[in-house]
């Protein structure tokens, strides 16, 4: 419930919601029957390590992000959100998405932003990181944010990317669009992994 505030909260202050916010840069190689081929270019994102089941993780990682974009740091400098709200298993966890492992949890930064133009945190659990251009397979998805939802769309890509010749290179991320109070039947997400050609 206290995510939802946040994000309803997001769209009054931003002036019609998280629509129409920024988005990385890509650009689309090629096009599969369940998947898009993506050339992402870099950019540079706050993010949180969180402890926890997956939905525990991402509400508070959002909280944890949300607090630092909305003046949460050295200057009280207020920044745009972007979307997706990204989030990833930790490379130690033992599975994709384990039931008491850790996540992260990561806002891309506005295009116009570097890392040392970035006032800091005053949350010292929110750090930085520069994503370097890399090239990806994106599979969509409609619907709720359940992690069985996740799996089976998880479980998709998998299948898809073993039939198409291409080789998982790096950790799926899970990305979401919408806020909360857009239908489920309307939210976008996307499972997001580098891949190369076997």
């Amino acid at each position: 419930m206290r995510l939802i505030s946040v994000f309803l909260l997001l769209a009054l202050i931003q002036g019609g919601g998280l629509m129409a916010a920024e988005r990385p840069s890509f650009i689309v190689e090629r096009r599969l029957s369940d998947l898009e081929i993506r050339q992402y270019q870099a950019y540079v994102v706050a993010q949180t390590e969180v402890e926890g089941p997956m939905e525990a993780a991402g509400n508070e990682g959002f909280r944890r992000l949300a607090g630092y974009i909305f003046g949460g740091n050295g200057t009280g400098q207020k920044i745009a959100m972007t979307a997706p709200v990204a989030m990833a298993p930790l490379p130690e966890a033992a599975r994709l998405i384990p039931k008491g492992g850790g996540f992260v949890v990561q806002f891309m930064m506005p295009s116009d932003v570097t890392l040392g133009s970035l006032p800091q945190p005053k949350d010292s659990r929110v750090t930085f990181a520069a994503i370097p251009a890399r090239r990806v397979a994106a599979l969509a998805y409609r619907g709720n944010w359940s992690e069985a939802r996740y799996q089976a769309h998880l479980d998709k890509l998998q299948t898809a990317l073993a039939r198409e010749g291409l080789k998982a290179t790096g950790t799926p991320v899970w990305a979401r669009y919408d806020p909360p109070f857009m239908p489920t039947f309307m939210r976008t997400n996307e499972i997001l992994v580098e891949v190369q050609e076997r």
